[in-house]
């Protein structure tokens, strides 16, 4: 530059700034063609995703350059979804906390496995687990999401059910988790294990053919819902499910769905957190024939069966998208019981399985009401929330409860239940309001019933009401053969309990009717 002349400095001067300031633009507005490319919820998801970004960007671009509209639209489905996913998992530590290098599904069977692990418990004193949560975003490599991708619109585009809709697809067969299972590449497994189903199908029809896979489970496949996993893993991985061949109803609805989309069915879990009038829970199906259909399917019961035996509080459908009428999807879940509330893939489907209704419930008045209550239901001894509603002068409103149940309305708060209003028995056209009348009383005699109660000698039998917690109207301890016991002043209009000294958590709550019968829920 020193032998330009003055002028030509200036010029090339000026030019050097203009082209730097171009550049300066142009790098300035990358991120902003970049982030273009990508609709918004897929490239929040990304920002997330952190040093994990390249491998969703991988399965994204391979997308792209097939050309295929579908294709792209289903891995952004996926990506735009996957951060509210994770496997809960563990690890075994030994008594200096490092890890040790086990893993079942690298033996040839179980029982190679239980052996091995055997000896390595003897060479490593002190063993134990260690939970740990894997999040999707931080952990799902591109080429497991690609051949994920591939293989799902392979048997979508071959299976005998040909009127699965894309939406459909992306919801109920193209997900490549069920659950919170650990993450595991299943969908050759099981298309070579049950390709049969497809031919079944063919030759009988959908609903026809879903018997042979519950008679096909029954012949490998043990259901153990009476033994409780002492492993911290609350589902087991869809390869884990093939290894082990055993698992309550939880799994074995899990197993099904694997099983029906690598067949290209659109397959869900449905599950039922509560019974309204028994005791804990239990997991269905739904599969979609050619009619699109649901088909609602009990495998996890000792015969095949569509519907279900008894009452439940909620019926709810996983779905791997989230859906924004969820509570989790607007509150804090730090606000919300722990549980499937917590959740935002979900969907009720209550009414299909049972008569439902809608239930205004009365709250008690308070000076300032929280803004959320939940509908508890009566179960192991304990009230336990299944559903919400929001509060609006002293009353909410409940969603599809089944009838001929009986709820109580509470909030929640640091951890705890407390009553916002007194039981409602929900009747197949009205609602009662259960507030115990303290001023009219009667005698109460409860009398043996066959598979129901039978007294025994030594046991303590007692009475109670609820009154915002249960009260107790008199104990009796049996020293002699008896068939009946009678209990002074219980109120009228009240909800009682009747427990024994060596309860099993199985009784349950009922009313007296006008004519002195019992009326369990």
């Amino acid at each position: 530059m020193h032998n330009l002349k003055s002028g030509e400095t200036d010029k090339y001067h000026s030019m050097a700034l203009w082209y730097a300031h171009i550049l300066k633009t142009v790098f300035f507005l990358i991120p902003f063609f970049t982030q273009a490319q990508y609709p918004t919820a897929v490239e929040t998801n990304l920002k997330k995703a952190g040093i994990n970004r390249p491998e969703l960007e991988k399965a994204l671009l391979y997308c792209s350059k097939t050309g295929d509209s579908l294709k792209i639209k289903a891995m952004q489905f996926l990506i735009a979804n996957m951060d509210i996913h994770s496997s809960a998992d563990y690890y075994w530590e030994d008594a200096a906390n490092k890890k040790i290098a086990y893993h079942e599904l690298d033996y040839p069977d179980l029982e190679q496995a239980k052996a091995a692990f055997e000896t390595i418990k003897q060479q490593n004193p002190g063993l134990k687990t260690k939970p740990v949560i894997y999040k999707d975003m931080e952990t799902i490599k591109g080429d497991y999401l690609i051949q994920n991708l591939e293989k799902a619109f392979a048997s979508w585009r071959t299976s005998s059910i040909k009127t699965t809709s894309f939406d459909d697809f992306c919801e109920y067969i193209l997900p490549y988790r069920v659950s919170v299972e650990p993450v595991q590449d299943w969908r050759s497994t099981y298309a070579d294990k049950f390709n049969w189903i497809n031919d079944q199908i063919n030759g009988k029809g959908f609903q026809a053919a879903l018997p042979y896979v519950k008679d096909d489970q029954d012949s490998w496949f043990v259901n153990n819902w009476k033994e409780k996993r002492s492993e911290p893993l609350p589902r087991l991985g869809s390869l884990q499910l093939l290894f082990r061949k055993q698992g309550p109803c939880s799994d074995i609805a899990s197993m099904n769905v694997f099983t029906m989309r690598s067949q290209g069915i659109a397959a869900a879990v449905n599950m039922i957190p509560f019974w309204a009038t028994a005791t804990e829970g239990h997991y269905t199906n739904t599969f979609f024939d050619e009619n699109k259909q649901m088909l609602n399917c009990d495998y996890g019961t000792k015969d095949f069966r569509q519907n279900l035996a008894r009452e439940p509080a909620k019926v709810i459908r996983l779905t791997y998208s989230k859906n924004p009428e969820t509570l989790a999807s607007f509150e804090d879940i730090n606000n919300i019981p722990k549980g499937f509330l917590q959740q935002q893939n979900y969907i009720d489907v209550t009414n299909d399985f049972w008569e439902t209704t809608t239930v205004k419930c009365p709250l008690y008045p308070t000076a300032t009401q929280p803004k959320i209550v939940y509908a508890t239901t009566f179960n192991g001894l304990a009230w336990r929330p299944f559903w919400w509603g929001k509060t609006d002068k002293n009353a909410t409103v409940f969603t599809k409860l089944c009838k001929q149940t009986v709820i109580i309305p509470q909030y929640y708060n640091n951890g705890k239940l407390t009553p916002a209003g007194a039981p409602v028995v929900i009747g197949n056209t009205t609602t009662k309001v259960l507030q115990p009348d303290l001023t009219q009383t009667s005698e109460v005699v409860i009398a043996e019933k066959e598979k129901c109660l039978k007294f025994k000698l030594g046991i303590t039998y007692q009475l109670m009401y609820w009154d915002n917690s249960w009260k107790t109207l008199g104990k009796q301890t049996i020293t002699s053969p008896i068939t009946e016991m009678k209990f002074e002043k219980a109120p009228k209009n009240a909800l009682f309990l009747f427990l024994a000294s060596d309860s099993r958590g199985l009784e349950r709550p009922f009313i007296i009717q006008e004519n002195g019968e019992r009326f369990w829920f």
